[in-house]
């Protein structure tokens, strides 16, 4: 095991259960099931959050000493991730996205007959999951990326 996995490994299995979440409230769409697709999606922004945050202290500490950028950090882009990092990072974070947008428009809130609306929006909290992938992202290259010593400037 590579220094680092359990933050894949997570990523992966966070990824997969947002899946099945927002799947099952998409489809039975009824009491339960949309209450639980809420309370997945807002623990895993939670998580997300916090995951950021841990990175993002990684990160100021470590750019003391290396040459670090925003893109390298959250988007993975460059020589300091590994192909294998990047690979699973980047997926996570794409079935995300996508899973979030299509479920949330896949039941729209429309008008009801009593002049509210259909509860259809609930499914748009799943737009806030990626944060987690972004937040693992940043928390993963910024604990293990290979990122070249800061350079010092003279004069």
């Amino acid at each position: 095991m590579k220094p680092g996995d359990w933050i894949l490994r997570t990523n992966v299995a966070a990824t997969a259960f947002f899946v099945a979440s927002s799947a099952a409230a998409a489809i039975v769409f009824d009491g339960w099931m949309k209450t639980q697709g809420v309370v997945v999606a807002l623990a895993l922004f939670a998580g997300g959050v916090v995951a950021f945050l841990w990175g993002y202290w990684n990160a100021v500490q470590r750019s003391r000493s290396d040459e670090m950028a925003v893109a390298e950090l959250y988007f993975l882009m460059g020589p300091a991730i590994p192909k294998r990092v990047k690979t699973v990072m980047l997926s996570c974070l794409t079935v995300q996205t996508v899973v979030s947008v299509a479920t949330a428009i896949a039941r729209p809130s429309t008008p009801a007959a009593d002049g509210g609306s259909t509860a259809g929006s609930t499914l748009a909290f799943g737009v806030l999951v990626p944060v987690l992938g972004l937040g693992l992202n940043g928390l993963w290259a910024a604990s293990h990326g290979g990122f070249q010593p800061r350079r010092t400037s003279i004069g």
